[in-house]
Formats: C-alpha cells, structure tokens, sequence
C-alpha cells in the first residue's frame, strides 16, 4: 500500500510541478507578452533550480528522508498554490518589480520541486526496492504526470478554472500528498500529528485561496485597469475584461487595450469606408478577426451589401459579443443581423478549406505581440488571402501605429507588396490610440480615394477620408523587410517599437 501511495505520489507531483511551470510561463505571456521570451526563460529558470535542488537533496540525513520529503511538500503546495495570486497582484498593484518577483518565484518552486523526485527516490530504496526497478517506477510516473499536465492544463484547467484557481488546485494536491504520507508512514515519524495538523492547515488555507481566487481576480484587475470591471473571463484562447466608466466601455484582451467605445467609431470607419466606398459594387465581404463585431456594423451600413463572413478563432468572443446587451447596443446587434454569418476557427486554416471569392476583406486581427499572432500578418498568410479576393476587389489590414511603431507598420506594407499585392498606407488619430495605421490593398494597381462617404458616420467625410492617405513629414515610409513566416520579425519590430514609448 506504501509503494503504491508513493507511485501515486510522484504521478502527482510530477503533474503540480510541470504545472507551476506553465502558470508561470502563461502567466507572464499573458502580462508582458512575447510568449516565446516568457516560456523559454521561465522555463530555463525553473529547469536550473530544479538541478539545484536535485544537489541539494543529498544534503538531507537518511534518518530525515521522509521529514524533509513531507516538509518540501507543504512548501511547495503553499508557495506554488498561492504564486499565480501573489504575481499577479503585484503585476496590477506594484508593477515594477514584477520580473523580479516572477523569477525569484520559478527559483524557489523549482529548487523545492527539484528535491522531490530524490527524496521519493530514497524513500524507495529505504523500502528495499532493486535499483532499476525502482528506478524505471519513478521516472515512468514522473514522465506520465508530465504528459498529463501538459494535456489537461490547456484543455481545461486554464481555460475553466483560470491561472489563480489552477494554481490553488495544484497546492492542494501537493499539500495532499504531505498528509497522506505523514498518515502512511506516521509510525516512522517522531511527530506525525505536527505533520498532519500542518498539512490540514495548508490544505485549508489553499481551499479558500480557490474559493476567493474570482474576488482576487477581480481586485487586482481593477488595479490594472483602473475603471470598474463589468464582465472578466478566461477563454482557451485569451482573457477577455470588459471595463467601463460612465458611458465609456474598454475591451481588454490579455490585458492590452482593444477599443474604447467614446472613440472607437474612428478606428472602424477608417477602417472600413475607404476601402468599401471604392467598390460600390460589392456584395461579398470577408471579416477576419473583429469578433467584437464593430466593423461588421460599419460594413452593413452598405445596403448594397448581401452577405458577410466573420472568421473569428475564439467562440467566447463572439458571443459575449452577440449576447451583452451594452455590447449588442455597441455593435448593435451586427452579429445576429440574417445577411452575417459567424464562423469561429483559425483563420489560415479556414481559408486553406474555403474556395470563396470576395470583393472586400477586412483583417481586423490583434497585434503582433507574439510569433502566434505575428504568423497573420506573415507573407505566405497574406497570399492565402489574395486567393479570396475578388480581381478587382480591395483588402484592408489593420497595420498597428505608423508614429509609434513604425518599423511594424512598414514592415507589414513590405510584406504585403511581397505577396503580389500593391498597397495604399493611411492613418488616422484615436485618442485611445493616438496615430493608427491601416492599410489597403489589392491585386489591382489602381485605387482612387472616394470623394464622399456614402453612409451615415460620425468621423469621416469626404474632405477627411483624402487626408487620411497622406503622411507628414515626422512619420516618414521606411524601407523595411517582410514578415517571412521562418523569422517572424515583425514580432521583434513590433516589441522593439513599444519598448521605445513606453520607456
């Protein structure tokens, strides 16, 4: 029965400690972006204290094993439960210190997780277990807890539960593992109910971190957003707030600002009119991205307008989009009109099984904060849309900022013109935003800008919309490379660009 409980043990915390490692890892792509720099320096962290504490173990007496094997657990159920809350509270509260805060966490989680494995070990071979069998017992169940982790975190932990009440689930198991080897083996400890009763303790304190892990939530991200939060979930593809102050309401998504309904009218006529007026002919139009439906509203301002596509990867997006009634009254009501049709999967893979053809497309994606984004705005991603346009139907991309980013901006221009395509850059001011560029684009040579907006807005008209096209002289066309799907530099263009402002 002992044998079997340990077996079960190192399942278990080979599962909590992968575990502590995505947290971590996703919890500091969430927050600082760049998801490939988070996971592979969280990563190394957490594989160096693990080796460090593998070392240390050996310093740890025969007649302790088991102590220290029950002790370790408690601490990293304690620590481990509560780091996600604690990093982000700090993250939405301090700031500053934040980084420092992440890996002085990683360290010490995975010093105390690189003890357990060796302590379990020795525990089996105080059992009399033959070497290799013991060996081949406790690396199976420590690479079997690996891949189940890895299975259920982003599955279902992370996308059901969120970070904060995973990482309280995780403690408690580890806490769990304390009290049942101090009950297993309590003959063989000179205070086993100290054990149990601290073990009981942890589990208790962790059980109501996971109770109140929504309320610490909800604190510490009206800290980072400052207005009051009105709708917070985590979705298996991001984290979407809703905030709002008086009649102001702010969509985040894994904490960057996606629009502010006082301004963001701006961005979505600009978006759509002066490419759309250029082709009053259109029937079919083909949205990527803009799940929150705010650019389907301007498109069916267009009577002549019979059908439009809304390709959007994340289903949560879309219906809170579909169903909020403050955000139904934002778009009002764009994405249950009978002429849309919302379909939610990865764009690449949809327009690899599609063969339509459309006189406008709108790509209204995120950013490229990551190489998962970054790959949208790649050359061979936008050839596979031009194989969906019309010969003489026009394309608009949302091109992030020419004034602050303009080494992105410049560089998704290249990209484009390397697809086979000709592109017409322009901007307009938000003040959420400030300058933010879009670009239009087509298989076409030719475009014209429309002399008139032929639809009730509240920003553009005719001698606006031409001012759009032009750049002054502090915001000058760069001569930048593409974004080449095997180098992704438009992610370190766009992080470069950022870190510049924000400095």
């Amino acid at each position: 029965m002992r044998d079997r409980a340990l077996i079960l043990s190192v399942l278990i915390v080979a599962s909590c400690g992968l575990g502590y490692e995505l947290i971590g890892s996703a919890l500091a792509s969430y927050l600082l972006g760049d998801s490939i720099l988070q996971f592979s320096t969280v990563i190394g962290c957490y594989l160096f204290a693990m080796g460090v504490g593998s070392w240390f173990s050996r310093y740890v007496a025969d007649d302790d094993v088991l102590d220290r094997f029950i002790d370790v657990e408690l601490l990293v159920g304690l620590i481990g439960g509560v780091s996600a809350a604690v990093l982000f509270l700090v993250f939405a509260w301090v700031a500053a210190p934040f980084r420092a805060a992440l890996y002085v966490c990683v360290f010490v989680i995975g010093l105390l997780v690189g003890m357990e494995i060796p302590l379990v070990m020795r525990i089996f071979n105080r059992q009399r277990t033959e070497f290799r069998e013991l060996v081949s017992k406790v690396l199976a169940f420590d690479y079997l807890g690996a891949l189940v982790v890895s299975l259920v975190f982003p599955l279902l932990l992370a996308p059901y539960l969120g970070l904060l009440r995973t990482g309280f689930l995780f403690g408690i198991l580890n806490a769990s593992v304390s009290l049942w080897t101090a009950w297993l083996f309590r003959e063989h400890l000179a205070r086993a109910k100290d054990k149990v009763w601290r073990a009981a303790l942890v589990m208790g304190v962790l059980a109501v971190g996971f109770a109140l892990s929504g309320q610490m939530t909800g604190w510490a991200e009206r800290g980072l957003y400052g207005d009051q939060v009105i709708h917070a979930e985590t979705t298996r593809y991001q984290r979407l707030v809703v905030t709002r102050w008086h009649d102001d309401l702010r969509l985040h998504i894994n904490g960057n600002l996606q629009f502010s309904s006082r301004d963001e009218h701006r961005y979505h006529e600009a978006l759509v009119h002066p490419g759309l007026d250029a082709v009053p002919w259109a029937r079919n139009v083909l949205v990527l991205g803009g799940g929150d439906g705010l650019a389907v509203r301007e498109i069916l301002k267009h009577k002549n307008i019979e059908h439009i596509t809304l390709v959007d990867l994340d289903p949560e997006m879309t219906r809170l989009f579909s169903t909020s009634q403050p955000l139904v009254e934002l778009n009002q009501g764009s994405l249950t009109d009978k002429r849309v049709t919302v379909i939610n999967a990865d764009a690449g893979a949809w327009l690899e099984s599609n063969s339509n053809v459309y006189d406008f497309i709108v790509v209204d994606f995120p950013d490229p904060t990551n190489f998962g984004l970054g790959r949208l705005y790649s050359t061979p991603m936008f050839r596979l849309m031009s194989r969906h346009l019309s010969e003489n139907g026009y394309m608009v991309v949302q091109s992030t900022s020419p004034y602050f980013a303009p080494h992105s901006f410049w560089s998704i221009d290249a990209t484009l013109k390397e697809a086979g395509l000709h592109t017409w850059p322009y901007h307009c001011y938000v003040p959420s935003f400030g300058d933010w560029g879009f670009i239009l684009t087509s298989r076409r040579a030719d475009y014209t800008v429309p002399d008139r907006v032929s639809v009730p807005t509240r920003y553009l008209d005719g001698p606006t919309m031409k001012e759009l096209f032009h750049f002054p002289v502090d915001m000058p066309a760069l001569n930048m490379p593409p974004n080449r799907l095997n180098e992704q530099s438009l992610v370190r263009y766009f992080d470069e660009d950022w870190r510049k402002v924000l400095r």
